[in-house]
């Protein structure tokens, strides 16, 4: 598969979520919530996860912001349910290593749709749209440990 082509399906899945988001609402009272938002950029995230027996059961999350922004928080949401908190920190980790154009250790851990934001690398100015949502979500964990 060429690079172009490539870029075109990556394209492609990063549209598909920012239209179709997973997991958009808000979860009840008495969950984990968090808000950041980028403010470069304009993004907003409102980040709901419920965490029972250190795992992460549900997602949620609301805003409003770029493309990017918004295909990301759900793709993290989307990979964060029924992980542990441990993994979903690692991943969060990996994610950020992988937007910078750093080398990232997969630890055999399916990425899935998140590998379509890849190219976020090449343009510095986009990686704080495609990591609000993870760091939103790293603080959420951290704070409620």
């Amino acid at each position: 598969m060429s690079f172009n082509n490539l870029d075109a399906l990556y394209r492609q899945v990063i549209m598909d979520h920012y239209k179709n988001p997973r997991n958009k609402g808000s979860l009840g009272d008495g969950n984990l919530t968090v808000d950041m938002n980028n403010p470069t950029c304009g993004d907003r995230i409102h980040l709901t996860m419920k965490v029972e027996d250190g795992k992460v059961t549900d997602a949620k999350f609301e805003g409003e912001g770029c493309s990017i922004s918004m295909a990301s928080a759900s793709m993290m949401t989307q990979t964060i349910i029924g992980q542990d908190v441990e993994t979903a920190t690692k991943l969060s980790h990996i994610f950020s290593d992988m937007i910078q154009g750093k080398d990232y250790d997969e630890e055999d851990l399916d990425l899935g749709d998140i590998e379509a934001l890849q190219g976020v690398s090449k343009f510095p100015a986009r990686i704080k749209c495609a990591t609000l949502a993870w760091k939103a979500m790293e603080k959420g964990l951290h704070d409620h440990h």
